[in-house]
């Protein structure tokens, strides 16, 4: 019985102890194999790196054009600034006397510089009309054809171009006056004609500058019933004028143009311009009333009047 016992006992233990060698002794390839299984099925998350674009790809922000000439070949923008103010003004007097609007904003632009002359800044005169005949206003004293002559100044620049077409109603213009009020090209060459400018080229300088602005656009044509009642008033008005007022010669009250007139093109200077004119750099900015050298595309200069 004792040894029935033993044989048991024995047995328990055998058992027992195969149990714990199954558990503790794992192949070792299975674990490995189990870790290696893990890691592939676990995603790893890499965080992409932020790309930014280039400077070549980066769009270019645009910068306003600064420079004075304007879009349209061949006009400044000071121009284009002085067309817009005073092109109204321009057309009233156009139907009210049959001047065309293009003309009086052509001979403006040139006699004030864009209007940046000094009696254009300091009297708001345009067109140079000095003080004789009837003149009893207020007056600046400027250097011309004598020193410190007399130049009227006007309360505005209106008031410039109404004198202006008082001043054209005179016999030695009359028949420019029975041209049509569209006519911008023979008004051109009766002025030179008539003796409002010396300068050869003056109606051709006229025609260049209506053109490249378009100032043609401003003209209005009229009836040959409108022109006709149109002229008749004109020749009343120049008529009563004879009567009225006493007689002055037309160069008294402003002297005829003789100017000579350079266009700033691209990179010239005063310098330059000086010595193609054989000027100095102060009288050309005494002529244009100039405070600095800076000069715009597009601008006239008097060079000599």
């Amino acid at each position: 019985m004792r040894i029935i016992v033993l044989s048991l006992l024995m047995i328990c233990l055998m058992s027992s102890c195969a149990s714990k060698k199954n558990t503790v002794l794992r192949n070792p390839s299975s674990v490995s194999k189990e870790r290696t299984k893990e890691t592939h099925s676990m995603k790893v998350h890499t965080p992409k790196k932020e790309t930014h674009p280039t400077k070549s790809h980066q769009k270019a922000k645009e910068i306003p054009n600064l420079s004075a000439s304007s879009g349209k070949k061949g006009t400044s923008v000071q121009g284009l600034n002085y067309i817009d103010a005073y092109k109204s003004v321009a057309i009233r007097e156009m139907n009210q006397y049959g001047i065309p609007a293009s003309i009086k904003l052509a001979q403006a632009l040139l006699e004030s510089g864009n209007g940046n002359s000094y009696l254009a800044i300091e009297a708001n005169n345009h067109f140079g009309i000095k003080c004789g005949g009837v003149w009893s206003g207020k007056s600046i004293a400027r250097d011309d054809d004598n020193p410190n002559d007399c130049f009227r100044v006007y309360d505005n620049v209106e008031a410039s171009y109404k004198d202006h077409s008082q001043f054209l109603l005179r016999k030695r213009y009359e028949k420019l006056f029975s041209l049509a009020k569209d006519d911008y090209k023979g008004w051109a060459k009766g002025l030179k004609e008539a003796g409002y400018a010396t300068n050869p080229r003056y109606p051709q300088l006229l025609i260049d500058i209506i053109e490249r602005y378009d100032l043609h656009q401003y003209d209005s044509k009229e009836s040959s019933v409108e022109h006709d009642v149109r002229q008749d008033k004109v020749i009343h008005l120049i008529e009563d004028k004879i009567v009225s007022e006493p007689v002055v010669k037309a160069e008294q009250i402003k002297t005829p143009l003789a100017m000579v007139i350079h266009e700033v093109k691209a990179s010239q200077t005063l310098y330059g311009i000086s010595k193609q004119y054989k000027v100095t750099v102060e009288q050309i900015k005494s002529l244009n009333n100039l405070s600095t050298d800076n000069l715009t595309i597009g601008q006239y200069l008097v060079i000599s009047k």
